[in-house]
């Protein structure tokens, strides 16, 4: 489920990128070959993130060098090359051999651009106390891929720019359309002198690299939002990036847009965040007038300014009715910026929206950096569980064929996010009750009634010095009549519940981390597939556990998701359960 950046791993990212090197890309006249002859590093960088050609990259401060040539083989029956080095005068430039004269044992001398750009590279690589480790890791993994290609000028050729250039400046130009940070890189120029060639060549590279990390996710470490998050982003290798996009020629600008989250659900979230802001445009300096509270239904003029500020698809210029669909968007704006959600055009909200739509914005920026750390494949068929929303569904195809309202984790005792393989299920499951559970509630009530676990029906023993609580299978079973699972380091999974009252509640976050299926038994149809109906499922209940495989192993993923666009293409946010989105708003600095 790998991204292909990711997949490759060391040895297909250095032999992608010498593939490249070597035949991909256009070179300019005199443009040395990269050496082959040194051996290939056996070991990745350290920074998960950072795998492949960063190896090569020199230790810090340290000077670039080429990698040495191989000794040429003697041909059948000639004599082995001397190899005694001839002195050189002190006076003498390096570079300066008599006409026909050559030195076997000297490096070639390289071309002036290329000696612009190593002496570029080495002097940049020598103040690792000015930028950031990341950053200073990503320009030396640049370094390394300019080295493999002998220092040659990746988007530049005699002073003109190659195809890649424009497509991929222009694409640089709108990565705040993907909520990125832009480089500023500016138009495309024509550099002539070695010292222009190397600062547009490194500029350029530079801002190719910082655009595709953060696109796959460099910007944000998930783990710093919440310990209980177990997702990692694929984030992309800089040589990977490099050749995959100077190699694209006029598709360069698409192949760079790729890094980003090739989901529909992010798509749709992007959508709606270009038509916020060119609602914003349409409407800048044109505040909402007072006016009477609008209803769903009712006509006003000032319909068309709402429908501008929300970023809705602007309706004909006759059409006052305040409608559905912006009594919706309305709702969602509400929500995002701590006004009740009641969708009527009040006083409060339109002065909010005067002001403009920026929290509602923040929101879904948030939600776009989050699907950065989803799997770019999630598998043809897979689970989604969408914490906030309180939902379950499977996916085959693209298309939802199973949906189930859940109850998920108290705030604090949060059902965690990551991705693992549904396995098996087990009807008739016994309950061993985690130890926290034990500890926080069990035990201050034996303290005040002894008799508490026996009377009601679990089993206790003592085990290493531990309490140990099971509760055997049973229809007042803390799991229900079944469970779905899919062993991960949280020992979280799907189950039934006795406690069905609270799927009639719309905020169901009451567990102590496990999700809870509404609809068990149709659910355990869904994964199952073909021959095992509700019917058949059901038959298994009673008497010990029994274990059901399922056909293929399911991916599951427990998300966290607070802003979506809908099957019908409305915007819909969701409340923020534990906090994620705000601790990520602030990380990007979309707030306060």
């Amino acid at each position: 489920m790998g991204a292909p950046w990711r997949a490759t791993g060391f040895l297909g990212a250095l032999a992608l990128a010498l593939a490249l090197c070597l035949g991909g890309f256009p070179a300019s006249a005199g443009d040395a070959a990269p050496r082959l002859g040194a051996a290939a590093p056996s070991g990745a960088l350290p920074g998960k993130a950072m795998p492949g050609l960063m190896a090569m990259a020199p230790a810090h401060g340290g000077p670039l060098t080429k990698p040495a040539p191989e000794e040429a083989e003697p041909q059948d029956g000639a004599a082995p090359a001397q190899s005694e080095a001839k002195p050189v005068p002190p006076d003498a430039s390096p570079t300066a051999a008599a006409p026909g004269e050559s030195d076997q044992n000297s490096t070639p001398a390289l071309p002036p651009v290329n000696a612009a750009l190593k002496a570029a590279l080495e002097a940049r690589s020598g103040s690792p106390g000015q930028a950031a480790l990341p950053r200073r890791r990503e320009r030396e993994a640049i370094a390394a891929f300019y080295a493999l290609r002998n220092f040659a000028p990746l988007w530049f050729s005699g002073g003109t720019a190659n195809a890649a250039v424009a497509p991929a400046t222009l694409r640089l130009k709108r990565a705040a359309d993907d909520g990125l940070e832009g480089n500023g890189f500016p138009n495309a120029v024509s550099p002539e002198t070695g010292a222009e060639i190397t600062r547009a060549d490194l500029s350029l590279s530079d801002a190719v690299v910082a655009y595709a990390r953060q696109a796959s996710g460099s910007r944000l470490d998930p783990r710093m939002i919440s310990r209980l998050i177990g997702v990692e982003p694929e984030v992309a290798d800089p040589a990977v990036i490099l050749a995959l996009v100077a190699s694209a020629g006029e598709d360069a600008g698409e192949e760079l847009r790729r890094f980003n989250p090739p989901q529909k659900a992010y798509e749709a979230l992007r959508e709606k965040l270009l038509q916020l802001r060119r609602g914003r445009v349409a409407g800048s300096g044109a505040a909402i007038p007072a006016g009477p509270l609008l209803r769903q239904g009712m006509r006003d003029p000032r319909v068309p300014l709402v429908r501008a500020r929300l970023g809705l698809d602007a309706a004909a210029a006759e059409d006052l009715v305040y409608d559905t669909s912006i009594a919706a968007a309305v709702a969602d704006f509400q929500k995002a910026n701590g006004l009740p959600a009641s969708g009527h055009l009040t006083a409060r909200t339109a002065a909010a929206l005067s002001g403009g739509a920026s929290s509602l914005e923040a929101e879904i920026l948030a939600n776009m950096e989050r699907w950065r750390w989803m799997p770019r494949d999630m598998g043809e068929t897979h689970i989604e569980v969408n914490i906030p929303d309180y939902e379950a569904v499977v996916i085959e195809k693209g298309a939802v064929i199973e949906r189930s309202r859940v109850v998920v984790g108290k705030e604090e005792t949060p059902t965690p996010v990551f991705s693992d393989l549904m396995k098996f299920l087990i009807v008739n499951p016994s309950w061993n009750v985690p130890q926290s559970i034990i500890r926080k509630e069990m035990l201050p009530r034996l303290a005040s009634d002894p008799d508490y676990l026996h009377r009601l029906g679990y089993e206790v023993l003592s085990r290493g010095g531990h309490l140990v609580v099971r509760q055997p299978p049973g229809e007042k079973n803390a799991l229900g009549r079944i469970k779905f699972m899919f062993p991960n380091d949280f020992a979280v999974y799907m189950h039934d519940t006795p406690l069905r009252k609270l799927f009639a509640s719309a905020k169901r976050a009451f567990s102590h981390g496990c999700v809870r299926v509404d609809d068990p038994f149709h659910f355990a149809e869904t994964v199952l597939g073909q021959g095992w109906s509700e019917s058949r499922v059901k038959k298994l209940i009673g008497g010990k556990e029994r274990y059901v495989y399922l056909p293929k192993p399911l991916p599951v993923y427990l998300e966290y998701f607070t802003a979506f666009v809908d099957e019908s293409g409305e915007l819909q946010l969701r409340d923020d359960v534990y906090g994620y989105s705000r601790r990520v708003k602030a990380a990007l600095g979309l707030q306060g």
